[in-house]
């Protein structure tokens, strides 16, 4: 059995994750396991710098918030602004100060310069602007998206005045309150501005669909797909904020439901740009529902991966990644009678594993679930294996 599985893997390399597959994909997705080890992110830039060489690729997507992303697709393209105000401001959690994204965009902005606009690479985040303790002001998006309209099209088919999204959204404080997260009370995302918000941007959003012929004749492309990013962050943020003051049992569960939601609308329009490397956490980006306990409760729900998959079909591919160790966090070798256990047997650091022959290698064998002793790391599903495209296993992740 052992030669069996290791018939099933292959050195890591874009060659070898691309020959997993029968097509390109217009969005191919690699997963983590984890969050914030540098040596894994080295690895999504050396795939993605491949993949731009060898198959043509020219965004990478990832979970971080779409509006600071804007930030950092600005200075890889054109060069506006420094490498440091990139990293300060085109990234939210706090992964502006990994050294591993540092060089990612770093090396882009290398890879563009002298280049035309169709040959450079692009940077884009799909998450919503959203972080663990709350979510943003609507503000940034609705009123992007007023000026953009109020320039281009007769102001008597404006649903308000842009100083009428101004006095209902009021301080941003109302929006950004912390407290908010755990007490729905002290969320104004059911409150009347809130309300009258949530019509004006469906109207704005549908006067930028009903104008879209002439719009996209006196817009250049980017204009025009950002107008649409804010419409959708609009929208998205409102009724994220609209569930965060519910009092139901559906809260928490309509919560991480609507920002996944956000991300797939996200990535569904960057794939119509050109093919996409998305790399995020493998909870976002698989097939099955994904799921987690928050707030004491057992939560479910439609990950990105699996909306995107259910638009695109074959034209969305999936790698989950899964580790051996990471020592520094607690997490030690794994059990043999687990996947990453099979695979830790293997001597080779990192592999591409074809995961739907390791499925058929095991059959009915099912590996046992690994137990992570680490919060921050969740091991591989084994009942997932074969829904995978591929699966990259690292052996060991060091720590920087």
């Amino acid at each position: 059995m052992a030669t069996d599985i290791k018939d099933t893997a292959h050195a890591v390399d874009a060659a070898a994750l691309m020959g997993l597959l029968p097509d390109r994909p217009r969005l191919l997705a690699l997963g983590e396991p984890t969050h914030g080890e540098d040596a894994l992110l080295d690895l999504r830039n050396e795939l993605f710098r491949q993949l731009v060489e060898q198959e043509g690729y020219r965004t990478i997507a990832l979970e971080t918030d779409c509006l600071n992303g804007l930030v950092v697709d600005d200075h890889v393209t054109s060069g506006t602004g420094s490498l440091d105000e990139a990293m300060e401001n085109g990234f939210s959690h706090g992964w502006g100060a990994f050294a591993a994204n540092r060089e990612l965009v770093r090396w882009m902005r290398a890879h563009n310069e002298g280049r035309p606009a169709s040959e450079q690479v692009r940077f884009a985040g799909f998450d919503g602007p959203l972080e663990i303790t709350g979510a943003a002001s609507p503000r940034q998006a609705l009123t992007a998206l007023h000026g953009y309209l109020a320039a281009r099209v007769d102001a008597d088919l404006l649903p308000c005045a842009a100083d009428t999204l101004d006095e209902l959204i009021g301080t941003d404080d109302r929006w950004t309150e912390p407290a908010a997260m755990r007490e729905p009370a002290r969320s104004v995302g059911r409150s009347a501005e809130a309300g009258q918000l949530r019509l004006l941007a469906d109207e704005l959003v549908a006067l930028l669909d009903e104008q879209r012929p002439y719009l996209i004749t006196v817009s250049p492309a980017d204009e025009w797909e950002r107008a649409c990013l804010y419409g959708r962050t609009a929208l998205g943020l409102l009724s994220y904020h609209h569930w965060m003051a519910d009092a139901s049992p559906a809260r928490l569960a309509r919560l991480v439901g609507v920002r996944d939601r956000m991300m797939s609308r996200n990535l569904l329009a960057l794939a119509r740009r050109g093919p996409v490397f998305v790399y995020a956490h493998n909870s976002h980006l698989q097939r099955e529902k994904s799921s987690m306990r928050m707030g004491g409760r057992p939560l479910e729900w439609w990950s990105a991966g699996a909306l995107v998959d259910a638009e695109l079909g074959e034209e969305y591919a999936f790698v989950a990644m899964a580790l051996g160790t990471i020592r520094h966090q607690g997490v030690d070798v794994p059990p043999p009678d687990t996947v990453e256990g099979l695979l830790y047997a293997l001597p080779e650091e990192r592999r591409v594993v074809d995961a739907r022959r390791l499925a058929a290698v095991l059959g009915d064998r099912l590996p046992a679930p690994r137990v992570s002793p680490w919060f921050g790391y969740a091991p591989l599903d084994p009942a997932h294996l074969a829904d995978c495209d591929g699966l990259v296993f690292v052996r060991d992740v060091p720590q920087r």
